[in-house]
């Protein structure tokens, strides 16, 4: 009898939890150091970008999320206002390397892209690296397009920063739901 193959239980939830913020900024720390070694700084940007997220963020227009493989966190994502009104920034999408190939990263940008549609953004934009291969291509594959790039040295390396923006789609008045519904 052929023995059936476990199909991994997923779950994307906002991050809410004791122990999710730290549990972003430690993942990224680590895992960018075994994949990339990159140094302390980074983990620092991710660091910042949490505490700013935790101490002053806006339910209605700001989110964070967690994706969970069989109950363990894998992944995670934020969406904050950026410096524009009506311009949302995805920030520090993360999938741990044991629950790559699930689909976690597409799932973490589409929730990021319809709370932001919801919340009444009209564009997202985000930055990565030019060494971040896999998530540029989710960012590709849902319609982000390259607005620059620029040579920089950060995180103990040369790298390439770059920004990518996506026009959203206008919600009709009165489809809109409460952002701070979705759970």
């Amino acid at each position: 009898m052929p023995q059936q193959q476990h199909q991994p239980h997923v779950l994307v939830r906002r991050a809410n939890r004791p122990g999710d913020l730290g549990w972003v900024v430690m993942a990224h720390g680590e895992i960018y150091d075994r994949q990339f070694g990159w140094n302390t700084d980074f983990e620092a940007l991710v660091a910042k970008i949490v505490a700013d997220y935790a101490a002053d963020h806006e339910p209605a227009k700001e989110a964070a999320w967690i994706a969970e493989v069989d109950g363990e966190r894998a992944g995670c994502i934020f969406l904050v206002a950026g410096d524009e009104p009506g311009v949302a920034k995805l920030r520090i999408l993360l999938v741990t390397p044991k629950a790559r190939g699930l689909g976690l990263g597409t799932r973490l940008v589409e929730e990021c892209l319809v709370f932001a549609c919801e919340a009444g953004y009209r564009q997202m934009t985000l930055w990565t690296n030019d060494v971040l291969v896999s998530a540029r291509k989710i960012y590709q594959g849902l319609g982000f397009t390259l607005a620059d790039e620029e040579p920089h040295h950060s995180f103990g390396h040369d790298l390439v920063g770059q920004n990518w923006v996506l026009d959203l789609p206008t919600t009709p008045a009165g489809n809109q739901r409460d952002p701070a519904d979705r759970a």
